[in-house]
């Protein structure tokens, strides 16, 4: 996923911010929480992106969404919201969490397939992968019929494309080239 310079510029101030105050823990799931309700709510999304919404309106709304957030997360809320960034807020949190996660040394593993699969084969394929460096990991699941068999596994930067899709490109250019 490409991250804007203003996610990262944003993201990096709050963590800087939270690590001199010690509440990187709390602001981690608060963020968390933020890239959960902007996923969710079209509305909220869409309310956000109205240009012509006053700002003032704005931050009343996400003060009231987010209330049980500490200072922290309410001040930076409203100060995206300020300057004019609210739709990048959902990027914003998600960078946040991303560097917390880098800090901590987790590793961000992407999985698609073309149908669900069992724990174990998840377990075989990240194994067998070689990628996976620790056992300190988040898995993200995801089901695409158009990969129409075998996996894409991504982790960080690094991408095993074993797809039965990519297999049948492959042939396609090899029988083009001949």
């Amino acid at each position: 996923m490409l991250t804007s310079k203003v996610a990262k510029r944003y993201a990096q101030g709050l963590l800087d911010f939270t690590e001199e105050t010690g509440n990187t823990a709390s602001v981690f799931a608060e963020m968390k929480d933020v890239v959960k309700v902007m996923k969710d709510s079209k509305e909220l999304n869409s309310f956000f992106a109205t240009p012509f919404i006053d700002s003032k309106k704005k931050t009343a709304a996400a003060s009231e969404i987010f209330k049980n957030f500490s200072p922290v997360a309410k001040n930076l809320i409203s100060l995206v919201i300020k300057q004019g960034r609210e739709t990048h807020l959902k990027d914003i949190a998600q960078e946040f969490i991303n560097k917390v996660e880098d800090m901590q040394g987790i590793q961000r593993i992407t999985l698609t397939t073309a149908a669900p699969l069992s724990d174990a084969n998840i377990d075989e394929i990240i194994k067998s992968s070689g990628l996976v460096k620790s056992q300190n990991f988040d898995l993200q699941t995801n089901i695409n019929p158009d990969v129409l068999g075998g996996y894409i596994l991504r982790v960080g930067d690094q991408q095993v494309d074993a797809s039965v899709k990519n297999k049948l490109n492959k042939l396609r250019k090899d029988f083009q080239v001949n």
